[in-house]
């Protein structure tokens, strides 16, 4: 299968005028990523960094990876469970952004698109501008592509745990599969950047609230990182994946949409920042490391989280015990890609006395007792799918957060397995 690099054209939020990247620049320290290298120099770059079994996968060490081996080679039902998933995802996909497309003139074949879940037609005026219903989901909305990109980066986590932790090796073949589907043949390749995400009819054509739907990328670079430490990749195929991640992380740092969303206040700017770090780490880039930890301590901190714990941003919206969890999973997620870089970031207060560790306890008792929750919640809570008490129990050796996350109900999802063994394996 043809695989092709591409930059530019493909992403045009990159083309923002001068003084747009001129002050980005200034104001977050943004490098320009793999800067005067051509293909062929990052092709060598990349091929010469051989994962070494004892290095950080992203989410594991090596060592844990280890020790998880060891215990799915005597508990019969974790091992079904990886093996499980990754059979599911085997005969699911491959996905592409080219499968179902809108009607929309603007965005091109590779373009992702989405249209944002909040926003409804207007009884006094069907044919205008869309209104919001926070936390009320529009049933017509068009999410073919958010559904598929959370698809293939569960698929290629399940497929990447399997070939790493249970050396199936048809696994890494079929990751292969998907991988080129989504991320590099030219026919189906999604391009690297969002500036379609979360459209509003009758507002917009895309903003940059859309960026929290390539979470789910966080996912699929681990399962590439586990893949590689499996040694079950082409090196030329890890180098042009690297390069997808960078121009995609390039488009996040110098776009006025990715802007937007670096500074927000909320979830979305925390999710921003453990995406950044997730994606500079997968593509080499120090420099956007050291302005995530840097984000971290003097914006995502200091804007949303108060003495006693809480973060009213969330709380103020009509989910907000989900929207409280789902932040906290983004502190988790990005103080433990920390940790793994020999960054503490669990631990890390304002001049104020203010830290995120205090938030993990405030939450915990409506984590795990939902009903007792006063605040405005007008869906169901998923508990199955809360991972911050096993990743925040993990990154301050806390026995009451591991306690409580071995109490809550697993879904059977990769990202969910993989914090469970994690946990099992401390």
């Amino acid at each position: 299968m043809k695989r092709t690099l591409r930059t530019g054209a493909d992403c045009p939020g990159m083309a923002a005028p001068a003084r747009l990247i001129r002050k980005a620049r200034r104001d977050t320290g943004m490098p320009v990523l793999y800067k005067n290298m051509n293909r062929r120099q990052f092709l060598a770059l990349a091929a010469a960094r051989p994962m070494d079994a004892g290095a950080s996968l992203l989410m594991v060490t090596g060592a844990e990876r280890t020790r998880i081996r060891e215990i799915l080679s005597r508990d019969a039902s974790a091992s079904r469970r990886v093996s499980s998933l990754a059979l599911k995802f085997m005969k699911e996909g491959p996905w592409s952004v080219t499968h179902h497309r809108p009607d929309n003139p603007k965005a091109a074949r590779n373009d992702y698109y989405s249209e944002a879940p909040y926003w409804w037609p207007d009884p006094k005026n069907p044919n205008g501008p869309f209104i919001r219903k926070d936390g009320e989901r529009y049933p017509g909305r068009n999410s073919a592509n958010r559904v598929a990109i959370g698809e293939m980066s569960e698929a290629v986590l399940a497929l990447g745990m399997a070939a790493a932790l249970l050396e199936d090796k048809r696994a890494a073949q079929r990751a292969a599969t998907v991988l080129s589907v989504w991320f590099l043949d030219p026919k189906t390749r999604m391009n690297p950047h969002l500036e379609f995400g979360q459209a509003i009819r009758g507002h917009n054509e895309g903003r940059g609230a859309g960026i929290i739907e390539t979470v789910s990328l966080i996912y699929c670079a681990q399962g590439i990182m586990l893949l590689e430490a499996a040694g079950g990749m082409d090196s030329s195929m890890l180098a042009d994946l690297r390069r997808w991640y960078a121009d995609y992380l390039r488009w996040m740092t110098t776009s006025k949409k990715g802007m937007d969303e670096m500074n927000a206040t909320n979830n979305h700017a925390t999710w921003w920042t453990a995406q950044a770090a997730a994606f500079s780490v997968f593509a080499g880039n120090e420099e956007v490391q050291r302005l995530a930890w840097d984000r971290y301590r003097n914006h995502l901190v200091p804007t949303q989280v108060q003495p006693d714990g809480s973060c009213p941003r969330e709380e103020a919206r009509t989910r907000s015990l989900s929207y409280s969890a789902m932040n906290l999973d983004g502190f988790s997620v990005l103080c433990r890609i920390a940790q793994l870089r020999g960054m503490d970031l669990w631990r890390f207060k304002t001049p104020k006395g203010i830290g995120i560790e205090k938030s993990f306890y405030y939450l915990l008792p409506y984590v795990l007792e939902p009903n007792n929750w006063r605040k405005p919640q007008i869906t169901g809570f998923d508990q199955d799918r809360v991972v911050y008490p096993g990743l925040a129990g993990l990154g301050l050796g806390s026995k009451e957060l591991l306690a409580a996350y071995r109490r809550l109900p697993r879904a059977e999802a990769p990202w969910v397995n993989l914090v469970s063994l994690l946990v099992q394996a401390a």
